[in-house]
């Protein structure tokens, strides 16, 4: 393949489309430029929307992640955590989203979310589905997309959950290394 461009796709919500962010700094961006210094001809897409909860990513996964897509992040739940989404459903429609990226040939790596500990039983519930889902689907895990960002002032907009522009960054240095492994393990025969 030599130089050929990789194309990472993140399936997401209103965290990876940059919610009340100008377009340079949602995690796209931020990302490709994180990328872009060791690891060239990489092209970023975001296919997050707004409100999306992982049944909405299972239902628009073939129209929002594109042919070419050599790798995918799925980044979804949040929303179902602020539903209160049974968690088998969730844990089901992350199941469902990987089997149709893998029937695509599309690696993926899994990013989870956490409900914060008010939540109570559900939270408990709800942070166990990750870990399970990357067991069950061989795919590799990162724990937690807003590790250090989420409830810190410093990093969040006024509505005290989505990541300001600095948040965004902070969760771009966590994810990068994750893609540029995923796409070195790519490179290798």
């Amino acid at each position: 393949m030599g130089n050929a461009e990789r194309v990472v796709t993140l399936l997401g919500d209103s965290l990876t489309a940059g919610y009340g962010l100008k377009s340079a700094e949602s995690l796209p961006r931020q990302l490709a430029a994180r990328l872009a210094s060791e690891t060239p001809l990489v092209r970023v897409i975001g296919a997050g929307v707004f409100g999306d909860t992982t049944g909405d990513g299972l239902q628009r996964l073939d129209r929002d992640v594109p042919a070419q897509t050599d790798f995918c992040v799925v980044a979804l739940g949040a929303n179902d955590m602020m539903q209160l989404v049974p968690t088998d459903h969730v844990r089901d429609n992350l199941l469902s989203i990987i089997d149709k990226l893998h029937r695509r040939s599309i690696p993926i790596l899994l990013c989870g979310m956490r409900a914060p500990p008010w939540f109570g039983a559900y939270a408990w519930a709800f942070d166990a589905v990750y870990p399970e889902v990357a067991r069950a689907a061989s795919v590799p895990l990162m724990p937690f997309l807003m590790e250090g960002v989420a409830l810190q002032p410093a990093y969040v907009l006024p509505d005290r959950i989505h990541p300001n522009a600095a948040g965004v960054g902070k969760m771009a240095d966590t994810l990068a290394p994750h893609v540029r492994s995923a796409l070195a393990a790519l490179r290798t025969p």
